[in-house]
């Protein structure tokens, strides 16, 4: 243990080169491209697993998505109000007390509508502001 909390010191100062080259001779797969500090982060964790017998079957699937579990829309309450940053700029999405939905001074079918005026693509308007939830399948 002691000697895992020393390499977990090390790491914190050594260069990115030194991490590319610790990461693959530790996990034998490619060095993926990420900051430096989250590539720290990554290694950090590959060598806690590597010591200490990693994450359980379960939470592996859970973190996967496949837990067998499916996504629900949480619904739409008068008064809700939506914001969503893309592209640097803001968009606030907003549920009037009939339950219309309302964005840009005009209304709105839905927020999938919303979602593809904004990004200039099909989206899940659920989706695209964060109210998926996972539920367990019946």
């Amino acid at each position: 243990m002691a000697g895992l909390d020393h390499t977990l010191r090390e790491i914190a100062s050594m260069p990115r080169p030194e991490l590319q080259d610790r990461w693959a001779k530790l996990t034998g797969r490619p060095v993926p491209r990420l900051s430096i500090a989250m590539l720290r982060l990554a290694l950090g964790y590959e060598l806690q697993a590597k010591a200490k017998g990693g994450l359980t079957r379960t939470a592996r699937r859970q973190l996967d998505g496949s837990d067998n579990t499916r996504l629900r829309a949480m619904p739409l309450a008068p008064g809700l109000r939506l914001v969503r940053e893309w592209q640097g700029k803001v968009h606030v999405v907003t549920v009037d007390d009939t339950g219309a939905i309302q964005w840009n001074g005009q209304r709105w079918k839905s927020l999938s509508e919303v979602a593809r005026a904004i990004t200039g693509t099909r989206w899940s308007g659920p989706a695209f502001f964060g109210l998926k939830q996972r539920k367990a399948a019946a």
